[in-house]
């Protein structure tokens, strides 16, 4: 950092009156050797076409592979991965806007497969910052992504209550006091180690150790089935969401909140005991997956 700069940022700071914003730098690693079992994890980013998991393509993958400990402490990056690769239509204006990336980066550029499956294969967890949506957008074309526990840090890392406002990257980076330049994806997967290497602002605990905390606990959905369709306000205000292929209702939660949403059916939407209602147990190994006979599974997902 240039000292005198920050001597004069540390100077208005102190007044009160303004906030100064340092440009992210690469994460430092941890210099100690690692005191407690360490894994290998991922953080991934992509850029696509769009936003349709089935029809957009992926136009460039960036990826963080790091070491760390059980703690959920961060000891060092191992490989950096960003490749781009020509789509099979042009890139829309929209998309050129808000990535830079143009029809000329992308012209001839493919993303190695075998590569990307050779970086992946030891990975305990995959971590994006909308992984609904980036492991859709990867296992399609990369079957090594459908066989890894993912664990999504936007959604899975209780930032609100943490004290933000709002759950974007750039958002959270602010609340930190940086910014970074953003939007390709290497670059954004950077800025997301750099996050969950910081306490939470209210906790105080480490972001990455409580974001693996909730990935690990299993999750169960539970399926409104055979609720009348004039219920679905009923639903809908529960926090129920609808399910386009199986043209059904269904609520994800807790195993421990089961019973209470098992009740509020019975009670308030079908006025009877329903003790037949279909339940999902949803693990890190299926949760985010594009693929329903993969993300219904029962089975138990690996340790993070």
């Amino acid at each position: 950092m240039n000292q005198p700069l920050d001597s004069i940022a540390a100077v208005l700071e102190a007044t009160g009156d303004y906030r100064v914003l340092r440009r992210l730098e690469p994460l430092i690693v941890c210099s100690d050797a690692p005191d407690e079992p360490t894994f290998i994890g991922l953080i991934l980013d992509t850029k696509t076409t769009g936003t349709d998991c089935v029809a957009d393509e992926v136009i460039e993958l960036g990826i963080l592979k790091f070491e760390y400990g059980a703690s959920g402490r961060i000891y060092r990056v191992l490989e950096t991965f960003n490749q781009l690769q020509r789509p099979g239509k042009p890139i829309p204006a929209e998309i050129t806007r808000l990535t830079g990336i143009t029809d000329a980066d992308v012209a001839g550029k493919h993303i190695d497969d075998a590569a990307v499956q050779a970086l992946a294969a030891d990975a305990a967890v995959v971590i994006a910052h909308n992984a609904s949506f980036d492991r859709q957008m990867c296992e399609i074309r990369r079957p090594v992504f459908t066989e890894k526990n993912w664990a999504c840090s936007c959604h899975q890392i209780p930032w609100r209550a943490e004290g933000h406002e709002g759950m974007k990257l750039g958002y959270l980076l602010i609340d930190y006091g940086f910014f970074h330049k953003g939007h390709r994806a290497i670059d954004d997967c950077h800025a997301l180690m750099a996050l969950l290497a910081q306490p939470l602002q209210t906790s105080g605990r480490q972001a990455l150790s409580t974001l693996l905390e909730t990935a690990r606990r299993p999750t169960v959905r539970l399926w409104a089935q055979g609720a009348a369709f004039e219920t679905k306000d009923t639903l809908k205000r529960r926090g129920f969401r609808w399910s386009g292929p199986r043209q059904c209702w269904y609520l994800d939660c807790d195993e421990a909140h089961l019973e209470i949403e098992r009740a509020f059916l019975e009670q308030e939407v079908f006025g009877r005991a329903m003790p037949d209602l279909p339940v999902d147990r949803i693990t890190a190994r299926d949760r985010y997956s594009g693929a329903p006979t993969r993300r219904l599974r029962q089975c138990e997902a690996a340790i993070l």
